[in-house]
């Protein structure tokens, strides 16, 4: 059973050219079922599997505390393995295509209330080195709900202060349009005379937000500047930069906006993945009945 794996993941390697990581997590969940077969259903050839075995072995994960994401991906090595048996002639069929995956989680998105938002922005001394850059960062996460990696890679030429809007290049390539708030754009004008002309070097490109060597800044150090602004802020918990495009979403439909234009304005290919900020809305809805009815 292991020649069997060992060549699955060298047609991987060779002929899909799959990453490393990639097989060594395919590697790994063929490896653990093939040893519960051993050992739970004394199972020593790939022919003698039968559906239940593999329903049995991912029920058994699952009463160990796996999560939904993780039995899917393991369920997604031994669906791709047996496929690939049963294309060899390996098999006689491949039974592992029956297996229904497990369905995930919906987690609802953690968020700041408007106080802790405007907490977080009023702390920012832009007196201090680097105090006009961080506000404006902070400030266009929050009023255009930009991912993080949208944030690091807007540029100049794509930033329109006087229109209100910014063009962002999210996910899969796409590029959208993004309005900026009034605040936003003052802070970031600002930053833009104020503080960005000392930070640029030889090495500067058009990018908005630059480092104190003037090179583009990445994904990681605005984590730190965020979390570390939070800290500085007295705010409890985990604050990140998805924390405040969630915020961004959730203010947005607490206030009254249609769901399809959230949907719009953060660069959903699918309004089910916007949807979830119902059910936060929802949840703010019962706790606020709750507290101020009179039989709540």
């Amino acid at each position: 059973m292991n020649q069997a794996i060992e060549r699955f993941i060298r047609y991987l390697a060779t002929e899909r050219g799959l990453s490393d990581n990639y097989q060594i997590s395919v590697r790994r969940s063929l490896e653990r079922l093939a040893d519960w077969l051993a050992e739970n259903r004394e199972i020593t050839d790939w022919k003698q599997v039968l559906l239940e075995h593999i329903t049995d072995q991912l029920a058994e994960r699952k009463k160990a505390g796996l999560a939904a994401a993780s039995l899917r991906i393991e369920l997604i090595a031994t669906k791709i393995f047996f496929r690939h048996l049963a294309a060899k002639g390996l098999i006689s069929k491949d039974i592992a295509d029956q297996v229904d995956s497990p369905r995930l989680e919906k987690y609802l998105p953690e968020t700041l209330n408007e106080p802790n938002v405007m907490k977080l922005i009023d702390s920012i001394d832009t007196g201090q080195p680097l105090g006009k850059r961080d506000l404006a960062i902070i400030e266009l996460l929050y009023a255009s709900g930009l991912r993080v990696s949208e944030l690091t890679g807007a540029r100049l030429e794509n930033l329109h202060l006087k229109e209100g809007v910014i063009r962002v290049t999210g996910k899969g390539n796409k590029t959208r349009i993004v309005p900026v708030g009034k605040k936003a754009r003052e802070t970031i004008e600002y930053y833009l005379d104020n503080e960005r002309p000392n930070l640029v070097s030889p090495k500067t490109s058009s990018e908005i937000f630059i480092s104190i060597r003037g090179t583009k800044l990445t994904t990681t150090r605005i984590w730190q500047i965020v979390k570390t602004r939070a800290k500085m802020a007295g705010l409890d918990g985990n604050v990140y930069p998805h924390l405040l495009r969630h915020s961004f979403a959730t203010h947005l439909l607490g206030n009254g906006a249609d769901l399809r234009v959230i949907q719009e304005l953060l660069g959903h290919a699918d309004i089910s993945t916007t949807q979830i900020y119902t059910h936060v809305d929802q949840k703010h809805l019962r706790a606020v009945h709750k507290k101020f009815h009179p039989r709540g």
